[in-house]
């Protein structure tokens, strides 16, 4: 339904019947006209001058004679120079916006239909720590694009790899060991996550307590570091965990319980869920098997001291290590045991890690480590690889207990969506009920929606302030417009108006085309955003789509329209943007409210 891809084919075939030769796609250039002149759509006529070999006001003259007179769809055209621009005919804007408005979910694909399986791994944490703002760009561009694959007729697996074993989870229970006194969430009152996060930040300062007094003794810094009493007995404890010793392994499940439950009640506020959640613990051990064979054939070196390396200079990186000396394995050993596991479980077409990009080399390492095992897959791993997000103030550092934790974020921007909801009148017709599910979908729309416009690949800087708006493009800007819309169909309803289905040809306003010729293009944008993997074209989307329609809104008559073929035209029209809003929205994990 792209009109452009339409126009881009007839004039295709109209450059073939005049000149006799089928020009390429990416010659034919079809845009929208600007503003200051007539017409629709225009053709650029520079790059066909090869095919012509005339000068570009002829070409477009002879283009547009032969594209009138053979398509019932184009009424008239005007050449500016090289540009040739053509009026389509309100037949042909009617047929388009019916076509629309009897497409049932119009812009998605049928489920399952490309016949694709594709799992797409996010969020992936630490429980040693609660998720931050970080996580939650993570989180949000995963399910993200989970929904837009979907979209596009993919079988989609949505999976979590908890990293739930290593030196950095050993330290949060070493430090709980010595300094918790039994402290747990149900005494403490606090949540799971953020009670093991506390001795996350209190294994850190009691590390440094302890470097800087070695270093006083005369020992540098690295030595210091290495020989740390506390440091010693973290990577000692890993040594019992992985031997199953009774007692770590008690207080590991224990500990790691207490962050699940903290994770679920975040996830749910988010609205987040997984069809299947990983364990690092679980898939440490095939890694480790995996790299032992490939140490059998020769593909790894083990050095003296029992490590077991890669060398990979050969590829423009350096050596790298799977094992270490004590036989612990580092992530790239279970990462390479997860794929393995999951490739043989689903037999994938593709699968998506959406991984920070500081994490770049690590995936580079892990494609060429895979691919040198022989395992024929490799270049159907992806990384996406998004940009840090921080906070006005600067960058975050877990591990000083300076991040800005997801459920204080959440908390905050309902909060923030209520005083100005309240503020701006928004809530006043609304029972209590409603509007505290409003000013949630306020909330948390404002920030998904201001942390998915971003493109994925750019560092950004998260503004609370700025996120909750309704002006601009931002998530309440958005659903607002969508909650006037309703409040339009509603109105018209209640005046004994019936919303129509389809319309007869009727004479449409410009503004009432471009609004037809934006929501004929959301089955593009999504195709789009998935080839891609960004969300960002589905925001940005959205947010014209809304910014177009209150222009309209403000310069035309709607239910108090006398005519009532236009009238009915302008209903639907707003019934289908209003759709087109909800499902673009939806595809971010934003909900939209009939009523604000």
């Amino acid at each position: 339904m792209d009109i452009e891809n339409t126009l881009q084919l007839a004039a295709s075939k109209a450059i073939e019947e005049i000149y006799g030769v089928l020009p390429n796609l990416n010659l034919v250039q079809i845009q929208k006209t600007k503003r200051e002149f007539e017409g629709d759509f225009t053709l650029v006529v520079f790059p066909l001058l090869k095919i012509s070999k005339k000068n570009p006001e002829v070409t477009a003259q002879e283009i547009g004679e032969r594209l009138v007179s053979s398509s019932k769809a184009i009424t008239s055209f005007n050449v500016v120079k090289g540009f040739l621009n053509l009026s389509l005919s309100y037949t042909f804007w009617c047929n388009t916006l019916n076509t629309i408005a009897s497409t049932i979910d119009f812009g998605y694909a049928k489920s399952d239909s490309s016949g694709k399986t594709k799992m797409v791994e996010f969020s992936s944490p630490n429980t040693n720590k609660p998720l931050h703002l970080g996580h939650i760009r993570n989180n949000l561009l995963g399910f993200s694009i989970s929904r837009i694959l979907q979209a596009n007729g993919d079988k989609v697996i949505k999976v979590n790899l908890v990293n739930d074993r290593g030196i950095h989870i050993c330290k949060s229970m070493l430090a709980w060991q010595k300094f918790g006194k039994g402290e747990t969430p149900e005494n403490s009152g606090k949540k799971g996550d953020h009670l093991v996060g506390d001795y996350y930040v209190l294994f850190d300062k009691e590390y440094k307590k302890q470097i800087e007094e070695l270093q006083a003794k005369g020992m540098s810094e690295e030595e210091a570091k290495t020989k740390a009493p506390i440091i010693l007995e973290a990577q000692e404890m890993l040594l019992k965990w992985e031997a199953k010793d009774s007692e770590v392994y008690s207080l590991w499940q224990t500990m790691n319980q207490w962050v699940y439950t903290g994770f679920d009640v975040t996830y749910s506020a988010l609205g987040i869920e997984f069809d299947k959640v990983y364990y690092e613990s679980e898939t440490y051990l095939l890694g480790k098997s995996i790299v032992n064979e490939g140490l059998a054939k020769g593909v790894f070196v083990k050095k003296p001291d029992g490590s077991v390396w890669i060398d990979l200079n050969d590829h423009g990186l350096d050596e790298k290590l799977l094992l270490r000396a004590d036989g612990t394995s580092v992530y790239m050993t279970q990462d390479i045991g997860t794929a393995v596991q999951r490739f043989n479980e689903y037999h994938l077409d593709d699968h998506i890690y959406v991984v920070g990009n500081e994490q770049e080399y690590h995936f580079n390492v892990l494609k060429l480590v895979l691919l040198k095992l022989d395992y024929k897959w490799t270049d159907h791993l992806y990384h996406l690889s998004y940009g840090m997000v921080q906070l006005p103030e600067g960058k975050m550092k877990s591990r000083e207990g300076k991040v800005v934790d997801a459920d204080d974020l959440v908390e905050e921007m309902v909060s923030t969506a209520q005083e100005m909801s309240q503020e701006l009148g928004k809530l006043n017709e609304l029972n209590a009920k409603e509007a505290s599910e409003i000013v949630t979908m306020i909330g948390l729309g404002a920030l998904k929606y201001f942390i998915l416009k971003v493109d994925p690949k750019k560092n950004m800087t998260f503004n609370p302030k700025e996120s909750i708006d309704f002006n601009g493009n931002t998530g309440p800007f958005i659903q607002y417009t969508h909650a006037r819309i309703q409040s339009v169909l509603r109105k018209a309803i209640e005046v004994g108006i019936v919303i129509p289905h389809s319309i007869n040809p009727v004479e449409l306003s410009g503004k009432e085309r471009e609004l037809i010729q934006l929501v004929s293009a959301f089955p593009s944008v999504v195709k789009q955003a998935a080839e891609i993997l960004s969300p960002a074209l589905l925001a940005n989307f959205a947010y014209e789509l809304s910014k177009e329609y209150n222009q309209f809104y403000h310069d035309f008559f709607i239910i108090k329209e006398e005519d009532e073929k236009v009238r009915q035209a302008r209903l639907l029209i707003s019934h289908e943007v209003a759709n087109a809003i909800r499902l673009s929205m939806w595809l971010l994990g934003i909900d939209v409210p009939n009523r604000m």
